[in-house]
């Protein structure tokens, strides 16, 4: 059995490493044995090793990306050669056809007639004959040749793509398996907002401590930074009325630009991440409603809202979490 490419047994360490972080930090259930309860500081303490794994896994998908671009471009010129091989085949194909005619269109009967014929230039024209077939023939056995040849590297070339596009699927989908996995975990560590009443009502908060923000309100700010990594300011209190929750302390706005410009791609996605958050959590934590890409969110759906005027007045640079 030929031994396994480099890039695959590197790629299968990988999937192999990764399976074992999943398996210590997802624990295996045993029979009698009660469910883990690590503390939030461990997931992520586990998270953190996975997201090493994860990085490793990022730069070594990369490479194999790479190592599929060329394997693409060497079957695409392989099936090239194999044309090209293909065309000089018909040709000394033809070619020697047209010599086989020429014999027999002579009456000679081929080589041994020339050679036997009365006339003495039968002797260089069978000598010149000779030398265009035996020429012929080697082209055409040497076309023959070029052309297995291509076809083998062409099918080899497109099996390893085929195998190496199912090596990268296979550590992406195991990657994004447990590092769910680890985020549903977090998840279920979400605090429980201060001042929740036993039937589900909120009770009122005063704004306390140098952010000037409710206890409720900084559980909530607290615990969105430790689970997003955010890129921007996060900002909560904001002396000027405008009718919201702001000057009361019981809403932030978490940044995904600077300067009222839009966010990019991948902060519009965090954004997206983060609404989305708040909103799954919002009885736990308290939340009132969503604001975000100027749409708002009281827990039942978005809902389009009017145009105010520019990026930061409609929620497009920031999503707005109010509280109760």
């Amino acid at each position: 059995m030929a031994a396994s490419p480099p890039t695959f047994r590197r790629h299968a360490a990988l999937v192999l490493c990764l399976s074992s972080i999943a398996a210590f930090t997802l624990g295996a259930p045993t029979a009698g044995s009660a469910d883990p309860k690590p503390t939030e500081a461990e997931l992520r303490a586990e998270l953190v090793k996975l997201n090493k794994k994860v990085d490793a896994l990022i730069e070594t998908y990369a490479a194999t990306r790479e190592s599929l671009g060329k394997a693409e471009k060497g079957e695409a010129v392989a099936r090239q050669n194999l044309r090209r091989a293909e065309e000089v085949f018909d040709e000394n194909a033809r070619q020697v056809n047209a010599i086989v005619q020429l014999q027999y269109q002579s009456g000679m009967g081929g080589l041994p007639g020339l050679l036997f014929s009365e006339d003495m230039s039968g002797a260089a024209v069978m000598e010149q004959l000779a030398a265009e077939q035996s020429a012929r023939l080697k082209g055409f056995a040497d076309s023959v040749e070029r052309r297995r040849k291509a076809t083998e590297t062409a099918s080899r070339l497109a099996d390893e793509i085929i195998k190496e596009a199912k090596e990268v699927q296979e550590q992406r989908k195991e990657a994004e398996e447990v590092i769910e996995d680890i985020k549903d975990r977090l998840d279920r560590l979400v605090p429980t907002g201060s001042g929740r009443r036993s039937d589900g009502s909120w009770a009122p908060q005063l704004p306390t401590g140098a952010d000037n923000i409710t206890d409720r309100t900084r559980i909530m700010r607290d615990a969105i930074r430790r689970r997003f990594d955010l890129p921007y300011s996060v900002g909560c209190y904001r002396a000027a009325n405008d009718g919201g929750e702001h000057p009361l302390g019981r809403a932030c706005d978490f940044m995904m630009s600077a300067g009222g410009t839009m966010p990019s791609a991948a902060n519009l996605r965090l954004g997206d991440e983060i609404a989305a958050w708040a909103i799954k959590n919002k009885a736990r934590l308290g939340v009132k409603y969503v604001i975000w890409r100027q749409r708002i969110n009281h827990g039942s759906g978005w809902r389009v809202m009017s145009n105010r005027g520019g990026v930061t007045a409609n929620h497009f640079d920031h999503p707005h979490i109010s509280m109760y």
